[in-house]
């Protein structure tokens, strides 16, 4: 049986093989954001899965929501890769667009 997506991307990020690429390197470092990778990390280990993208075209991806720095939520959109984990993006999700658990998109 193949592993979820969800254990996937923690077995990949378990190996400390994380790719972050530029899309999410901008992300990540837009004033107000300012996302660290030590919250990547986090969110890659404690989040939980909100959206599975098996057929994206970058390849099988998925959504992650975790809690940054004084809680505040992320969201972490990453791929895992036969030799590293891809983060594809990455940021604080925004009240207008998501549900209060920030689980649903509206």
């Amino acid at each position: 049986m193949e592993a979820s997506i969800l254990d996937q991307v923690r077995a990949a990020a378990a190996a400390k093989k994380i790719l972050f690429l530029p899309h999410a390197v901008r992300q990540m470092s837009r004033p107000g954001r300012m996302i660290s990778p030590a919250e990547i990390i986090g969110t890659i280990t404690l989040g939980e899965l909100v959206e599975d993208y098996p057929e994206d075209v970058r390849g099988h991806s998925c959504l992650l929501l975790g809690s940054g720095d004084g809680g505040r939520p992320i969201h972490v959109v990453c791929a895992p890769k036969p030799d590293y984990l891809a983060i594809i993006t990455a940021y604080i999700p925004h009240p207008d667009q998501w549900s209060a658990d920030f689980k649903k998109r509206k």
